[in-house]
């Protein structure tokens, strides 16, 4: 239990879309209206269905009076570092001291690439991302007289002028999750940025914890100096169904508990739903706040600072029966070298949740790699899955695309229903059939596998694969009946042209459902695949554990 003292601040996580602009603009109006204390909003420079994010973070600076602002993260290779520095420290300037800076290494490397940045590893993002913060940090050093170098790999500064300093410290908060990730934000870093979405379980605070405090401590930092924040997603409920998935009192339970015991000071909802942000404003934070500060009353034992608070016997054996004593789920793809597409908890319509639960989806445990451990071709089959979802990731940024340009008038209904039925997502075997196929023909050129072939096989190698395949043959039925709804909203508007709403809810509904779907997909199987392969004999004998 690490409790590291921090002031709450509760905050929203919006997203930026341009269809409605002065949507976002009144939602963050709101979060200052409810009391929450911070707006963040994602960063994608590529996608054309968003604004501009500091763009917007600099018309929200002038349009609220009091919440802190911030990108949750920028994009950094999109970025350039001591640019950003200067606008950071202008805009807080200009706000009063209410700008904050999330970044990231950066994602989605096709389209930083199309917008003209240069595709990185992931340990040269994190080199870059390290070479950013020392300009980014040197730049707002305005008492010092030396002009800035920095000679980076990936960064450099050849003897810029420094200033303007900011108006306060301006948090540097990293997205972050791997090990090297994690020491970076140890090292030089002022807060930790993760989404819970994109944790194998909330064992990974604890787990990402552990490595940020011995970064830290390393480098002649006290832990206690680092924020930990935590986007969040939830709904409210009359009863229990799943972590944040239920009433006001269960929300407040389970945030304090995260407070306590994994030091988060800072929750951030993403949610573009006026009732919730009110809900979570009005009613959540506040009661957060009272709980953590009653138990922070409590006395506290000796040890100092990030001590645990003082349990009774019960409790602490209790607590002791639970601590998960596997390595982190994050080890596998550090081990196998490919790494699934995380989910960045973005929700565009409160109609996706009804699909299913999140919270309900089985998960394999972690364990160690394979006896002799991976191969090149098992490493290719876990790769490729990736790939494949890639393309329908980008057929889902055409077929928003397309319904923008009918919705601008460019493009009419009937051509745009034409050229969706043509993509692989209307096709029967977009899922796990369409990538045998498309592996063993680009791989093998000859073999021609569906879904039949690949379930039952990894069924037979491993019986803890069993509720994983039956969710996710579940989730592919409910995407294809929400493919079907996209179809039918376009017929209706063929015919109702002057009522766009069902047919922007339809496609905001498929982006939420087909985005978490494909992450949940990769996390669970691009191991097993590239385990056993997808049918008997492809890779040679099953590898077992």
């Amino acid at each position: 239990m690490t409790d590291y003292g921090h002031e709450l601040r509760f905050g929203t996580f919006l997203t930026p879309t341009n269809q409605a602009p002065e949507r976002v603009v009144a939602l963050t109006q709101l979060t200052e209206q409810v009391g929450l204390d911070l707006a963040t909003f994602q960063d994608h420079p590529y996608q054309s269905a968003f604004l501009d994010t500091w763009t917007l973070l600099s018309y929200l600076a002038a349009r609220t009076e009091r919440i802190s602002l911030a990108g949750n993260v920028l994009n950094l290779p999109l970025r350039q570092p001591a640019v950003l520095a200067r606008s950071a420290a202008s805009l807080d300037l200009l706000s009063g001291g209410r700008i904050e800076l999330g970044l990231g290494a950066g994602a989605f490397w096709d389209g930083i690439e199309a917008m003209g940045g240069r595709r990185l590893t992931p340990g040269q993002g994190v080199t870059a991302l390290a070479e950013a913060i020392e300009i980014i940090r040197g730049i707002w050093d305005a008492d010092e007289r030396r002009a800035l170098r920095v000679e980076g790999r990936h960064h450099r500064v050849a003897g810029a002028k420094r200033g303007p300093a900011p108006a306060h410290d301006i948090g540097i908060w990293l997205g972050a999750y791997k090990p090297r990730m994690l020491r970076l934000v140890g090292r030089m870093a002022d807060g930790w940025l993760p989404s819970a979405s994109y944790l194998s379980d909330l064992g990974d605070l604890a787990r990402g914890n552990a490595v940020i405090d011995e970064a830290a401590a390393g480098a002649g930092r006290s832990p206690d100096a680092i924020r930990r924040l935590l986007n969040i997603n939830g709904v409210f409920a009359r009863s229990n169904n799943g972590f944040l998935n239920g009433p006001v009192e269960q929300w407040v339970e389970e945030l304090a508990e995260l407070a306590l015991d994994d030091g988060v000071s800072v929750f951030v909802l993403g949610a573009d739903h006026p009732e919730t942000i009110q809900r979570f404003g009005e009613e959540v934070a506040p009661a957060v706040r009272e709980l953590v500060a009653a138990e922070r009353s409590r006395p506290r034992p000796p040890e100092g600072p990030g001590a645990a608070l003082v349990m009774d016997v019960p409790a602490a054996a209790e607590e002791a029966e639970h601590v998960p004593a596997a390595a982190p789920a994050q080890d596998r793809y550090e081990r196998l070298g490919v790494f699934p597409t995380p989910d960045d908890g973005t929700r565009l319509s409160p109609r996706s949740g009804e699909l299913w639960d999140e919270s309900t989806r089985p998960t394999l445990p972690d364990r160690p790699g394979p006896e002799g451990g991976y191969d090149d071709t098992g490493r290719a089959l876990g790769q490729h899955l990736v790939d494949v979802h890639d393309h329908l990731r980008e057929e889902l940024a055409r077929l928003r695309d397309l319904v923008d340009r009918v919705r601008a008038g460019a493009l009419s209904a009937g051509d745009a229903r034409s050229a969706i039925n043509q993509m692989t997502l209307r096709q029967n075997d977009w899922t796990l059939g369409a990538y045998c196929a498309s592996y063993c023909r680009v791989v093998t050129q000859h073999h021609t596998l569906e879904d039949s072939s690949i379930f039952p096989h990894l069924r037979a190698q491993e019986k803890e694969l069993e509720p994983v395949i039956d969710r996710l043959t579940e989730e592919h039925h409910a995407i294809h009946r929400v493919l079907d709804d996209v179809d039918r909203a376009l017929v209706a508007f063929i015919n109702r042209s002057d009522d766009f709403a069902p047919l922007q809810e339809a496609v905001d509904v498929l982006t939420d459902v087909l985005l978490s779907h494909l992450s949940y997909e990769e996390r669970e199987l691009v191991e097993p695949l590239a385990r056993y392969g997808f049918y008997a004999g492809q890779v040679g004998s099953p590898r077992r554990r």
